[in-house]
């Protein structure tokens, strides 16, 4: 069989404006989207306020990854080809990070000296430490060390830490039971940087943090689960899942994905089987990757909380060349969107998509969720921040940074391939590189967004379900793409004087 349409990419396509009305500002833009399956009646059990995952990459999303995008409203799924000890430490760092209440993970005797308080601060970063009887992170609190207490040119480095911390009789606490908004008014009225929780023994139970309350406010689109903890994603494979899953869930991921360069497969649908025998439907799961409406409908009777669509269409990626499947990534998109609205008519039952792949320019995110994409899944646009796990390198005069698909040798992630024999990687879909150093997450996501809003503007959209249905698409010819750049004219940067 000839699949008769041409297989195209977002490049041949633009979006033609709608009649722009009162209510198409950017501030009014709402770009909530579903990530999970919901029934018809209900709304999902994770809504992104951001519509984009950082890719499941070593070279794209570790904690530091899923902290920064999950501030900024969207998630990030921590790579899953590393040991399930690593794994799970990152996804409870994440969840440790900003979590209201704040568990101690730094406490020290009162009969320790201030080295011990230097070498926790090297170590953790952490100026702030709990003082509690026995040293635990719940035990009777006694007092408190913070960098105010102590000056290391004018005090022995061997001096007890009874000798200089803040003691209990002088310090504000807060009592178990008391809500996050009086904490923090407590923390206003005091003007305190901190506040400890103590149980009605007196033992510590946790921390509130003014910087937390600060950040939220500087951070209005956080992604939070219900005890105001940053969410995350993370990665699994359909080799040890039986091992890796019960530990990401007992660590706090809030939703897992199977990390695969071809998801209609027996395999995904064997590791969604055993996790819904094994977990029911507390622990949300999505699959992939598809590109065409019969590897959708397979995963979504499977049970599949969302699906992944897109082979070969990643920057890094070679699957195409390699093995010579795949699919232009509008065109797999658009397919799997009318399987998805069709599942939906007939069961009731919405089953989110994930575009994975192709995006190049902003306006490509914007053309994705126009075609039906819930929420868009990104590499490279994610490796080339701060935030990114990889080093910063100088290049050839350019600062760079490093970038490798998981079907390199480099990544040895051969399970993301799993053909149900495979031992190892026999040749590579993936390949390592270099992408240009873009900075800070926050500034380009802020500029990437604006762009997205702007153009849901113009076509009379302020929310995606709405941008879908009024989206008018039309296909561009090669000279249609010269026409809309800079063209006919001497840039002033070459300037030939």
């Amino acid at each position: 069989m000839i699949v008769p349409e041409l297989s195209r990419t977002f490049s041949e396509y633009l979006l033609i404006p709608n009649l722009t009305d009162e209510r198409c500002v950017p501030s009014g833009v709402d770009l909530s989207s579903p990530l999970t399956r919901f029934s018809d009646g209900e709304t999902s059990r994770i809504t992104l306020n951001t519509p984009l995952l950082s890719a499941i990459m070593q070279s794209v999303s570790d904690d530091g990854m899923a902290i920064a995008l999950a501030r900024e409203g969207g998630l990030a799924f921590i790579f899953g080809s590393q040991s399930i000890e690593s794994q799970t430490k990152m996804v409870r760092r994440v969840k440790k990070y900003k979590a209201g209440f704040v568990p101690s993970d730094s406490n020290l005797r009162p009969d320790q000296r201030l080295s011990d308080v230097l070498a926790i601060k090297a170590k953790t970063g952490h100026s702030t430490l709990p003082i509690t009887a026995d040293g635990t992170p719940t035990g009777k609190l006694v007092g408190i060390v913070t960098s105010r207490d102590y000056r290391i040119s004018r005090m022995d480095i061997d001096t007890r830490i009874d000798t200089f911390m803040t003691k209990l009789e002088d310090m504000v606490i807060g009592q178990e039971g008391i809500t996050l908004s009086e904490a923090n008014d407590i923390i206003w009225d005091h003007k305190l940087n901190q506040l400890p929780i103590v149980d009605d023994r007196g033992h510590l139970v946790s921390l509130v943090f003014r910087k937390d309350y600060d950040e939220h406010k500087s951070n209005p689109r956080e992604l939070l689960d219900t005890r105001k903890r940053l969410m995350t994603g993370a990665g699994i494979n359909t080799r040890d899942y039986t091992d890796r899953v019960p530990a990401l869930v007992e660590a706090g991921a809030d939703v897992l994905c199977i990390d695969s360069s071809d998801g209609y497969s027996v395999w995904q649908q064997k590791t969604l089987a055993w996790i819904r025998d094994a977990c029911g439907e507390d622990v949300l799961v999505g699959a992939g990757n598809v590109v065409d409406a019969e590897g959708f409908s397979y995963l979504a009777d499977a049970g599949a909380d969302f699906i992944k669509v897109g082979i070969g269409g990643g920057s890094i990626c070679i699957t195409r060349e390699q093995k010579g499947i795949g699919r232009g990534q509008a065109s797999a998109l658009l397919d799997v969107a009318r399987a998805r609205d069709k599942y939906y008519e007939e069961k009731g039952i919405y089953i989110p998509i994930c575009s994975d792949g192709g995006i190049v320019l902003d306006y490509h995110m914007t053309l994705a969720l126009a075609m039906g994409a819930d929420h868009l899944m990104l590499g490279r646009y994610f490796a080339r921040f701060d935030e990114s796990p990889t080093r910063r390198l100088l290049v050839n005069g350019q600062y760079v940074k490093e970038y490798w698909g998981e079907g390199s040798n480099r990544a040895r992630n051969w399970q993301r391939y799993d053909s149900g024999e495979s031992t190892g990687l026999h040749f590579e879909e993936g390949v390592d590189a270099y992408v240009p150093y873009a900075g800070s997450l926050k500034d380009n996501l802020d500029a990437s967004l604006s762009k997205v809003k702007a153009t849901m503007c113009s076509t009379g959209a302020v929310t995606l379900p709405e941008l879908r249905e009024k989206a008018r698409l039309t296909v561009i010819s090669p000279t249609s793409i010269v026409e809309g750049g800079a063209h006919d004219v001497f840039s002033k940067q070459n300037d030939p004087r």
